[in-house]
């Protein structure tokens, strides 16, 4: 087990001193205090850290940091608006206390999960006593006393603070326990917590304005079922999305052992694909599928036999027409992957051609799904720009002249253009030779002295054909 260094201890122990400062008062409060709030409150936020951490509930989105990840120094979660309404019902050193329970018993990774423990205490607890002084100072009213929407500005204020809090003592453990360089530990939560903040900091309003109506503490518990339901939503489409990209990379990952030259090809032709989307206006959700079709295009290769694959001279007829069914075998694998969506139809249509001499099916023009015309132009540019161990790259302005003169018979000149604009607005960063390969001292050329833009593979006197 690592060692926490000992500028981290005095850190936290530092943090844990002056939340014990801040929630002191408390004890002279006496039993005019309400406490019945403070306990109800405390043993809310405790039943929602328990919930929020559930594998049973949020399934494997969710989940405690592992023994090497850095300690869970930014918590936003659902249970926020819990620690935001004391912050609003009840004074400072009051306010501090409801955040002790469930960050007690909070589940915490190793390394030092009582230090965890004890850390998430004291930023939650001085995060808590700094939004309820916050609200106090620009709302001193209680509550239920003005109008409603005199109260919307200082609980905005009091989530923005209670977020500060949070991210400026979150960046100091991360520098100090986990070595993060100071220049970065703070720029990702800074940017992330906001916005979820505020919209704790106006769930926690409700609870409280709810606390204190004619309906009481019942009416202001049910403002967290549909808080807990969207975040169950959220952690639902994580997960979803997760499994997604994990599918893709298994995928991926086989077709490069078995055909160590496309290593990074795939990739690459993703990249270049949703750089041609972007160009053309497509929707965010198509640009992600698009993402999908231009990285999994040779999945194909996995049904191809090695020895054809991997094949060093020219290709034979019966080689050639087994090489041409990897877009079949493709939509074969892919066919059953539901998220796909139209990536599957560009994966089995991307070496059609717009004057019908491509394959597997001969179609041309229109007849050709736009994915899969997108992703013949990226399979090609990606070609052209990469460097292999029998020629050098192409420069990406003669790679997308070549596309160009090929434009109207091979590719559709809507996404050669698409690309052309997009590499002029973005750049481009070529691919590299794979690792243990040598380079050629000169490219090779096909008969008009240009490198085959249709060749995402080795050359005719290499492997044969464009494949």
């Amino acid at each position: 087990m690592r060692e926490l260094p000992a500028a981290a201890r005095v850190y936290i122990g530092c943090a844990a001193l002056a939340a014990a400062l801040c929630a002191a008062p408390a004890l002279r409060l006496g039993a005019a205090a309400p406490w019945t709030c403070v306990l109800t409150l405390g043993v809310l936020h405790g039943l929602c850290e328990r919930i929020r951490r559930c594998s049973m509930i949020t399934g494997s989105a969710r989940r405690a940091p592992g023994p090497d990840e850095p300690p869970e120094a930014f918590p936003p979660g659902w249970a926020t608006p819990v620690l935001l309404a004391g912050a609003f019902l009840l004074p400072p050193p009051l306010a501090a206390l409801v955040a002790v329970p469930g960050a007690l018993l909070a589940p915490a990774a190793r390394p030092w999960r009582a230090t965890r423990r004890v850390w998430h205490t004291a930023e939650l607890a001085l995060a808590a006593w700094t939004a309820a002084h916050v609200f106090r100072a620009a709302a001193p009213a209680a509550p239920a006393a003005p109008p409603f929407p005199e109260l919307l500005l200082p609980a905005l204020a009091a989530a923005g603070a209670f977020c500060a809090v949070l991210v400026g003592l979150g960046g100091g453990v991360l520098v100090l326990a986990e070595r993060h360089p100071p220049r970065t530990a703070w720029r990702g939560p800074a940017a992330r917590l906001p916005l979820p903040h505020l919209v704790h900091g106006l769930t926690g309003l409700m609870m409280a304005v709810l606390w204190h109506s004619a309906y009481g503490p019942p009416a202001a518990l049910l403002v967290l079922l549909p808080v807990h339901l969207t975040c169950w939503a959220f952690a639902q489409y994580q997960r979803e999305h997760a499994a997604h990209q994990a599918t893709v990379r298994a995928l991926v990952q086989a077709v490069d052992i078995k055909d160590r030259y496309t290593r990074g090809h795939s990739e690459r032709v993703g990249r270049a694909s949703v750089l041609i989307a972007r160009e053309l206006g497509l929707p965010e959700d198509r640009l992600e599928v698009l993402r999908f079709a231009g990285i999994l295009h040779d999945v194909g290769k996995l049904g191809v036999p090695t020895r054809v694959l991997c094949k060093d001279g020219p290709l034979t007829p019966e080689e050639r027409r087994i090489i041409e069914l990897h877009p079949e075998y493709g939509h074969e694998i892919v066919r059953g992957i539901g998220f796909l969506g139209e990536a599957r139809a560009a994966i089995l249509h991307h070496h059609e051609r717009m004057d019908g001499t491509g394959y597997p099916y001969g179609l041309t023009g229109s007849q050709i799904p736009e994915s899969a015309r997108v992703v013949a132009v990226a399979d090609a540019f990606d070609a052209m720009t990469s460097t292999r161990c029998y020629r050098r790259a192409r420069p990406v302005p003669a790679a997308v002249e070549e596309l160009r003169r090929c434009a109207g018979t091979q590719f559709d000149p809507r996404m050669v253009r698409a690309l052309a604009a997009a590499l002029e607005r973005y750049g481009w960063q070529p691919g590299e030779v794979a690792a243990g390969e040598e380079r050629a001292p000169d490219p090779v050329r096909d008969g008009r002295g240009n490198v085959p833009p249709t060749r995402a593979d080795r050359p005719g006197a290499r492997r044969g054909a464009a494949r």
